[in-house]
């Protein structure tokens, strides 16, 4: 990673600039952006597609993270997509998707690739159909040793069992196996009554326990689900000081709230992968009958390694519809995120739309953003509302709409 990517990243993390035990645990959390953080990316694109109501006439920026959302956002037919992310390992991943979709032979051979992500043939399909179509630097890096394997064959070894996220998930699977927790029996529920009672008899067991509670207690122990230090201390201050609580509602609305039939966030937090036999919950640009969507509007996408306030401040006025945030504004300062609606604000167009997710309940923009500039957009409250109700893969604690006025 260059000095310039490094100090992207760290001007959108560090909050402490002066030396302490803060600082220490931001800069701990920063490098964990050199390399894969999230396989997958855990905000559900269903719920974000229905609440902005994504048409054909829109032009969306967007935060790129693992590429399953900006992927599955195409099969509402869009204008453009603007993705960017501070990560460079996400940035690779996100146009290796791309290009996969415009020049494998099918949908079997993506899926193959992105969906079931641990077969023999997928390193051939990357050398046969998709790096070849790619720019020297992606094949490089696609192509680079890493502890003797190259990266690409991480799709020939199981992909979603890499990265921040799949380390931490494969440390949860160590847990729960010491304290006799058995997935089958979820994945094997046929109603929301047996998702419960598995939780309640395996899981809900395990945040009383006093491993898991300090654990929890401890900042670095959630890096793995890309919570910063101040996001934890936004969590933590929330619940009175004690953030099990939390952690156990927001674990319970995963496996509890939703069929375990369609909720594939679920099916990655108990296997880190989907159902092997590929009939199982996907991200909707996995599913067979978006392929051609997919294919058809990769050529409408860039992805960038910038942050959204830069590559905003270069875009023209009124010139994008939808800003989908995921959940970055939870690392920034009140001078980071005034800067960045004065932008989102100025290339608005009329009917412009925001969307954004919290680690804690409430909205973190009034107080914090000039009512200048926040006086121009309305909170939605019902769509937001039920967009946190429908999102699948609850670990946040609110997600928030706004709309531009007038």
């Amino acid at each position: 990673m260059s000095d310039t990517t490094g100090n992207i990243i760290g001007e959108a993390v560090y909050q402490n600039r002066s030396f302490s035990i803060g600082t220490l645990s931001e800069r701990a959390f920063a490098r964990l952006f050199r390399g894969l953080v999230y396989p997958q990316i855990w905000e559900d694109p269903v719920c974000d597609m229905q609440a902005l109501g994504l048409s054909e006439a829109d032009h969306v920026v967007c935060i790129a993270s693992g590429g399953c959302n900006v992927m599955s956002y195409l099969t509402a037919g869009l204008q453009s997509i603007t993705a960017v992310d501070l990560s460079p390992w996400h940035v690779e991943l996100n146009r290796l998707k791309l290009r996969a979709a415009q020049t494998l032979p099918d949908h079997a051979a993506f899926y193959s690739l992105f969906g079931q992500a641990d077969r023999p043939g997928n390193v051939d399909l990357l050398d046969r159909y998709v790096l070849p179509r790619m720019d020297i630097e992606a094949r490089a890096f696609w192509n680079e040793s890493v502890r003797f394997r190259s990266r690409k064959s991480m799709f020939a070894r199981g992909f979603y069992r890499f990265g921040v996220l799949g380390s931490f998930l494969g440390a949860v699977h160590v847990v729960t196996r010491i304290g006799g927790a058995d997935f089958g029996k979820l994945l094997a529920a046929r109603t929301l009554g047996e998702q419960r009672a598995f939780f309640d008899a395996q899981i809900a067991p395990l945040f009383r326990s006093r491993f898991v509670r300090a654990m929890a207690r401890r900042r670095a122990s959630l890096f793995g689900l890309g919570i910063p230090p101040a996001q934890y201390d936004k969590l933590a201050a929330d619940a009175g000081g004690d953030i099990l609580p939390v952690l156990t509602e927001r674990a319970r609305k995963l496996f509890c709230d939703f069929p375990i039939s369609e909720n594939y966030f679920a099916w990655q937090a108990a296997t880190r992968a989907y159902r092997p036999d590929g009939t199982g919950p996907v991200p909707p640009y996995l599913e067979p009958r978006h392929f051609h969507a997919v294919r058809e509007g990769a050529n409408r996408v860039e992805v960038l390694n910038r942050s959204i306030t830069d590559v905003l401040a270069e875009a023209p006025a009124q010139s994008k519809s939808v800003y989908i945030l995921l959940d970055a504004q939870d690392w920034m300062t009140d001078a980071q995120l005034t800067a960045l609606w004065d932008q989102i604000t100025r290339t608005a167009m009329p009917g412009a739309r925001v969307l954004f997710r919290t680690g804690g309940t409430d909205d973190i923009l009034p107080g914090r953003v000039p009512p200048a500039i926040l006086s121009r957009w309305q909170y939605d409250a019902a769509a937001s509302s039920r967009a946190f109700a429908t999102d699948r893969s609850a670990i946040y604690g609110g997600v928030h709409l706004y709309r531009l006025r007038g």
